[in-house]
């Protein structure tokens, strides 16, 4: 069987790294992307001394150009790209009347247009091997709202939506999509966004939570692996809420 590979965009560190770990775990050859090639050298560095396959890609993915220059250097080292997760993301936490333009668009560059960009640009790989498998990072904070996180909350909202259209527009193509809004994550955007929204440390932000714990970006990685496979073929349009019950539906 041929091996299959990934892209994992924002996997420097947190929930991306764990999420190219995971894979990797699976036998899948992961392209590691970031804003530089050289932020990645430690997630590409793990999977290799467990016995993987990774390639460190840089780039800025609002910016086409680059995407395009970091799939084909993937393309070349590992092969074509059938198996996405979008997980590259900012935060803020700017009270609305404070929000600028230049503010509101920057987030949605990354959040949405990067979403999009690479979802495009892998997309003609996932085609012709007629499988595919995109799962988008998005977040709880898009399901409930948040306090002075209008660009976030919003921008992570469309990425949700994305997945619903893209689901059924893909599924005839053997692709699916699928969403897991992550909730607090230790060390990541997420844990600091609920802390700040909640105003709570994190031991006590943790009493909040149905399961009584914070949770790590392994948690993220085992959902987002499960999505990826073969026997996971009949679910797309899905979000798969990561949360420890913070959002229950």
């Amino acid at each position: 069987m041929t091996t299959r590979v990934a892209i994992v965009s924002g996997a420097a560190a947190g929930i991306g790294a764990a999420c190219a770990k995971r894979l990797a775990q699976d036998g899948v050859a992961v392209g590691v992307l970031d804003l530089d090639a050289d932020r990645c050298a430690d997630t590409v560095s793990a999977i290799e001394t467990a016995g993987g396959k990774a390639v460190a890609l840089g780039a800025d993915i609002s910016k086409r150009d680059q995407v395009q220059a970091a799939l084909a250097a993937c393309r070349e080292a590992l092969g074509p790209v059938t198996i996405l997760v979008n997980n590259a993301g900012v935060t803020d936490f700017t009270p609305l009347e404070q929000t600028t333009d230049e503010l509101w668009d920057s987030v949605y560059a990354v959040n949405v247009k990067g979403t999009f960009i690479l979802t495009q640009e892998t997309l003609p790989d996932m085609k012709a091997a007629g499988w595919g498998r995109i799962v988008n990072i998005s977040s709880s904070s898009a399901q409930t709202g948040a306090v002075n996180m209008a660009a976030y909350s919003s921008s992570k909202g469309a990425v949700i939506t994305l997945t619903r259209s893209l689901a059924q527009e893909l599924g005839p193509l053997g692709i699916t999509v699928n969403n897991i809004p992550p909730g607090s994550v230790m060390g990541t955007i997420m844990a600091d966004a609920n802390a700040v929204k909640f105003n709570l440390p994190l031991d006590a932000l943790a009493k909040t939570i149905p399961v009584r714990r914070v949770g790590e970006p392994e948690d993220i990685a085992n959902a987002c692996a499960w999505l990826c496979l073969d026997a996971t073929g009949y679910v797309t349009g899905q979000t798969i809420g990561v949360s420890g019950g913070r959002v229950v539906s």
